[in-house]
């Protein structure tokens, strides 16, 4: 009984996925994700109290994917500069295989939604740029490593490109990957990001 539920649980946030890309701008209702999903709204209701509550899912996704894999390259890569582009690589890798998800990222399908939703993804943004900032001030103290610029304003210039690809993508309605260009575009960025004190 329980599998079943979890089953129609992901089979619910699938759907909805499905339809953010697939309906890039349009707004999605309870009404349309129940006949997505083949049952009616009721049942819907069943799994998620609230269409809020089917974002949330959505989000706790997004959250999980990409933060269990930045604890993995923080603690598996050494170099500074690598951790900063895999972390950078991975959001937009991610961006481009999930692209009904970046209407959430870029809270583009939050419109009229609560605005706890907009702040959680506001919040995923800040922990991604929190992260490389801690990474940056590390490699000062533990490696004699510095930024050229201060440390708060280098993450920011590196979470907003990262940001500002993911806009693109969904502005284009996916058809410009995230990642396109990224290796010129880190390797101009990364230029001038590390010097030594």
């Amino acid at each position: 009984m329980s599998n079943k539920k979890i089953d129609r649980r992901t089979q619910i946030l699938q759907a909805l996925a499905q339809m953010l890309e697939s309906s890039p701008g349009a707004r999605i209702t309870t009404a349309a994700l129940a006949k997505q999903v083949g049952v009616s709204e009721a049942a819907l209701y069943r799994h998620f109290p609230s269409k809020a509550k089917m974002f949330e899912g959505l989000i706790e996704f997004i959250e999980d994917s990409l933060f269990s894999r930045i604890n993995r390259i923080i603690q598996e890569e050494n170099d500074v500069q690598n951790k900063v582009q895999l972390i950078l690589q991975l959001t937009l890798g991610f961006a481009d295989q999930n692209p009904g998800m970046c209407r959430l990222l870029t809270g583009d399908a939050l419109a009229g939604e609560t605005e706890r939703l907009r702040k959680r993804i506001s919040q995923l943004f800040e922990r991604i740029e929190t992260q490389i900032k801690q990474i940056l001030r590390e490699a000062e103290l533990k490696q004699g490593l510095r930024t050229s610029i201060s440390v708060a304003a280098s993450a920011n210039i590196l979470v907003a490109t990262a940001e500002g690809k993911i806009r693109q993508y969904v502005r284009s309605e996916f058809k410009n990957k995230a990642s396109a260009h990224w290796p010129e575009q880190w390797k101009l960025l990364s230029q001038n990001l590390i010097v030594s004190c």
